[in-house]
């Protein structure tokens, strides 16, 4: 299943915590209803991404790795 992302936020190469905080940052920017695709490569990423949605109460869709890049696929509530 391919997720169409209504917006992308690029975090490669920051470091926690600014994925994190852009990630809010992004997904305060959007419509309910609407996925965020986050791509990071700090690895703190993992759990603290998902940690953040599951206490603002987002949807985690999807998340991939690969060769040290990880994609989260988010709706917002």
């Amino acid at each position: 299943m391919s997720i169409k992302a209504d917006a992308v936020l690029d975090a490669k190469g920051m470091n926690c915590p600014m994925p994190v905080l852009k990630t809010k940052k992004a997904i305060d920017g959007i419509q309910s209803g609407q996925v965020l695709e986050v791509i990071a490569t700090d690895q703190g990423a993992k759990s603290d991404i998902p940690a953040l949605l599951q206490r603002l109460g987002h949807e985690l869709l999807e998340t991939k790795e690969e060769g040290g890049v990880i994609e989260f696929y988010i709706r917002k509530k």
